[in-house]
């Protein structure tokens, strides 16, 4: 069985420079820690908020790192230094706007300020990129919505095949969907 790669894109200016530390990053490897079942490594990188080093991280994460999945944290709001939703569909041939409008209505469950984000997620590839929120109970929040469809996406694009433990998160793959080989 092959091992599965997770590209972990933490986007801030001040997390970049060493003047904060990146608390993003940590939680969603955290996250896929306690959720996976499946042998996976994590690839991590953390950057400035930069269009053109957001997309070029995206590109080498997904086609020269063969990350089947890439989750990023930062950059999502109306700030004007975020661009991260920007750069995620410049990099995509194929944007897959369910996840976004899933991750804010499970957000606004917490925080009415959720509408102000514009996540996204898109298709490169055989890679699925999903732009996340920069807090770490947010990420939880919004990993916890969309998981559930992300390995069957991932199957369909012919990426990795991600396993999670059901008592974590159940993952949803029609009956006639069988495991691959890797």
């Amino acid at each position: 069985m092959s091992i599965a790669r997770i590209g972990i894109l933490t986007i801030s200016d001040r997390a970049s420079s060493g003047e904060y530390e990146d608390k993003g990053g940590p939680a969603m490897r955290a996250w896929f820690d306690r959720v996976l079942t499946c042998p996976w490594e994590a690839v991590a990188r953390v950057i400035p908020d930069e269009q053109h080093l957001i997309e070029a991280e995206l590109i080498e994460l997904c086609d020269v790192e063969g990350c089947s999945l890439v989750v990023t944290t930062g950059g999502t709001g109306p700030a004007l230094r975020d661009v991260t939703p920007e750069a995620t569909t410049a990099v995509c041939s194929k944007m897959m706007p369910g996840f976004g409008e899933l991750m804010r209505s499970a957000s606004l469950k917490f925080v009415p300020t959720a509408i102000l984000s514009r996540q996204t997620a898109g298709i490169r590839g055989k890679s699925l990129i999903v732009n996340l929120p920069g807090k770490p109970s947010a990420i939880d929040d919004c990993l916890n919505a969309v998981f559930p469809a992300i390995p069957y996406c991932i199957d369909l694009i012919e990426g990795a095949y991600l396993e999670s433990d059901p008592d974590q998160c159940r993952v949803f793959r029609p009956a006639h969907a069988k495991p691959r080989q890797m």
